[in-house]
């Protein structure tokens, strides 16, 4: 389950853990014009972790969860023209 707020700066998105006990803490993703934010709660220290992606790096990761095993570099297209990827 997820659900999605559109808050003044930024897109939220909170993922909520349904799988098999035992469930993990919710991930809230935080989308700002310059950059992505992943936080989640470490029930062992009671802390938040947060990873912070720029978008090169957001556009990256979209792109790895479709392709095989291999090293990818994305290439800038002009405007109009969709993304194209090269593997080595």
């Amino acid at each position: 389950m997820f659900s999605i707020e559109h808050e003044f700066d930024a897109t939220v998105i909170t993922l909520v853990d349904e799988g098999s006990l035992p469930l993990l803490e919710d991930v809230t993703i935080n989308s700002f014009a310059e950059c992505v934010t992943l936080e989640q709660l470490d029930p062992r220290t009671e802390r938040v972790q947060k990873i912070t992606l720029s978008p090169e790096q957001l556009r990256d990761l979209a792109a790895a969860l479709d392709l095989p095993e291999g090293v990818y570099q994305l290439r800038k297209e002009p405007p109009g023209q969709s993304g194209d990827q090269s593997g080595e």
